[in-house]
């Protein structure tokens, strides 16, 4: 029987950490978020911009996008330019560079039926640069030892390496929804030597279904999480502690994220007939609504009252209706960004630290 291409690259954070859980995702339907689609259309305009930009001839899709808006605009523009410009940096150092917008890519020397499409791809002699655009605004993505690039970035190898000296993968996540930029340099021979010592191997386990469970942070997006025995194990195992905060805090996110799963996951049962014990399905709190708008302010304006209320543009909504330029022009003296609310985040997080009241009274 022939086996599927179902190790993806965008999902090798799940299956190279869990082997198994790509056999039992396999046969679980995937359902598309709002989010999901939201970020498709952006990249279709974002690939868009850059053909354009680049000279070739390319029809204007934003008529077809359901989640176009000004914001997405503004994304694109910046992705766009920036791809433009490491493309101008690529001909510093190289007189004939190579791009390429939505490239399929093909690894499966490492990974049986391994593909993926890169989001620009960028060839010169001595650098090969990997751009992926992330519209997502919930968690921030990094690129260093990022799996799907280095993917990617094997596929990118393959295809290229004949024709270019390449020596050095640059990896870059642009996402400039949460003003994230991230880039991460690794060696050829790195990367070679990671695909062959651990992608290869860890592939080969994940299509027949073996290896062993593994709980973390790459449970986010698997399709068993709610169910699955080992991250229940994982998380319960915090039971055992005494209550060191020091010792909870570095798992508390993932914990938090399972209790949240295990919620959704028992309502879905639940609202399908599941009875579970101690526990009954309700109608939960609701607000009134109109019935019809329309109908509404014709009623309360032909009494006599203005049935309105005006709002000032936020910042993002005002800079899509002035342009960034205008905008600075104009507003640039009357915006201002407030101190954001403290955070406790591990001492990795790049974020300089902040002063605590222990620091003000050390000071004194």
């Amino acid at each position: 029987m022939a086996k599927h291409a179902f190790l993806s690259a965008s999902a090798s954070h799940r299956w190279i950490n869990c082997p198994p859980s790509a056999k039992l995702c396999e046969s679980i339907r995937d359902e598309s978020s709002p989010y999901a689609k939201e970020g498709t259309d952006c990249h279709e305009l974002c690939a868009y911009l850059v053909e354009k930009a680049l000279g070739k001839e390319v029809t204007d899709p934003t008529g077809n996008l359901t989640y176009y808006n000004g914001e997405m605009q503004n994304c694109a523009e910046e992705y766009c330019s920036y791809v433009l410009e490491q493309y101008e940096k690529a001909k510093e150092y190289c007189s004939d560079p190579m791009i390429f917008i939505e490239q399929r890519l093909d690894f499966s020397r490492w990974v049986e039926n391994g593909f993926g499409t890169g989001d620009c791809v960028i060839i010169a002699d001595e650098v090969l640069h990997i751009i992926d655009y992330k519209h997502g605004l919930g968690v921030l993505v990094e690129s260093e030892g990022n799996t799907q690039m280095m993917c990617y970035a094997l596929g990118a190898l393959e295809a290229f390496e004949d024709l270019y000296d390449i020596n050095c993968i640059e990896m870059t996540i642009f996402q400039p929804r949460r003003e994230n930029v991230s880039t991460s340099t690794i060696s050829k021979d790195e990367i070679l030597t990671w695909a062959t010592e651990v992608l290869m191997p860890t592939a080969a386990l994940a299509y027949e279904g073996k290896g062993e469970f593994k709980a973390g942070d790459h449970c986010q997006f698997c399709k068993v999480k709610a169910t699955c025995r080992k991250r229940a194990e994982t998380n319960l195992e915090l039971a055992k502690y005494d209550f060191e905060i020091a010792a909870i805090l570095p798992r508390i996110d993932q914990l938090i994220s399972w209790g949240n799963d295990i919620k959704e996951h028992a309502l879905s049962k639940a609202q399908a007939g599941t009875h579970f014990d101690g526990f009954k399905l309700v109608e939960g709190r609701s607000n009134r609504k109109y019935t019809d708008e329309a109908a509404v302010a014709a009623t309360v304006t032909e009494a006599g009252f203005d049935p309105y209320e005006k709002k000032l543009l936020g910042i993002t909504a005002m800079s899509s209706l002035l342009g960034k330029k205008q905008f600075e022009q104009l507003l640039g003296g009357l915006v201002y960004k407030p101190p954001g609310k403290p955070a406790l985040v591990p001492e990795s997080d790049k974020r300089p630290a902040m002063n605590t009241a222990a620091d003000d009274f050390n000071d004194n």
